[in-house]
């Protein structure tokens, strides 16, 4: 169960994308902190966060080379779960510092005895991106579109332009091994209240025939995410349903430096 909660707070991410409407900035800083309460069912089942760090390199990045937009998701499940399935994952985004695509990605998995350490490699010179792990080493490169960003990544992106009233927003997502063009509708707009505090939220349901997983498994599969009708658009809960239960993330914390936009 815990293995189903990473995977579906890592796909509800991949999901998004960005709409073609601008804006003057990153509606995020460094120091920005999100901290989520995880639960399958009505059983507590961990935490995670994500977090804009200070810009830097990537691992064998020239030393020479500009530094990038980092991000960073960490996942854990709790005391209890840990009996059952213990999860331990990090994931790291590199990015232009823009937000116009991705430069480099590492996750680090370790769900119960499955250990990876998973490199994307984006060859921008050649339109490539390639695959690989500490196990079975590289896969054969895949073209790249342009614009493509990895899981984590396009989190971020879709946040960076407004969204409103029947959105519909698309964007190339790669994880190495596959290219999809994510897909995300708003198709409402809700008060919620989180262990947070309360939001105004647009709610928005991810195109997910592409994805894998549970996903697929389940026929009706669904995920819902409610992000806040502000400029900083934060997911504030993630839902899905899929034929083993359902997964749940509420935004437990939030930390926002001060000077960010948006923030107070």
């Amino acid at each position: 169960m815990p293995k189903a909660l990473t995977l579906a707070l890592l796909l509800a991410l991949l999901a998004l994308a960005r709409p073609a409407l601008p804006r003057d900035g990153l509606p995020y800083c460094p120091g920005e902190t999100l901290a989520y309460a995880l639960s399958w069912g009505v059983i507590p089942a961990g935490s995670a966060e994500l977090m804009v760090l200070p810009p830097d390199l990537p691992p064998d990045a020239d030393p020479a080379s500009a530094p990038l937009l980092h991000l960073r998701m960490r996942a854990r499940t709790n005391a209890f779960a840990d009996v059952f399935y213990k999860v331990r994952d990090q994931v790291d985004s590199w990015t232009r510092p823009d937000m116009s695509r991705s430069e480099h990605y590492v996750k680090s998995q370790h769900e119960g005895s499955y250990h990876r350490e998973i490199t994307v490699r984006f060859f921008w010179n050649n339109s490539t991106v390639r695959y690989e792990n500490d196990v079975n080493g590289p896969k054969a490169p895949l073209i790249l579109l342009p614009g493509t960003f990895d899981p984590l990544s396009v989190f971020y992106a879709f946040r960076r332009d407004p969204v409103g009233p029947d959105s519909r927003v698309l964007l190339p997502v790669t994880d190495g091994t596959k290219t999809v063009i994510g897909e995300a509708r708003v198709v409402g707009r809700e008060r919620i209240t989180t262990p947070a505090g309360e939001f105004d939220c647009w709610v928005v349901v991810p195109d997910i025939r592409d994805l894998g997983g549970v996903f697929r498994k389940s026929p009706g599969a669904r995920l819902t995410v409610w992000v806040s009708a502000d400029e900083r658009q934060i997911p504030v809960r993630i839902e899905s349903k899929v034929l083993v239960g359902s997964f749940r993330a509420e935004l437990d914390r939030l930390d926002w430096p001060a000077g960010c936009p948006g923030g107070p």
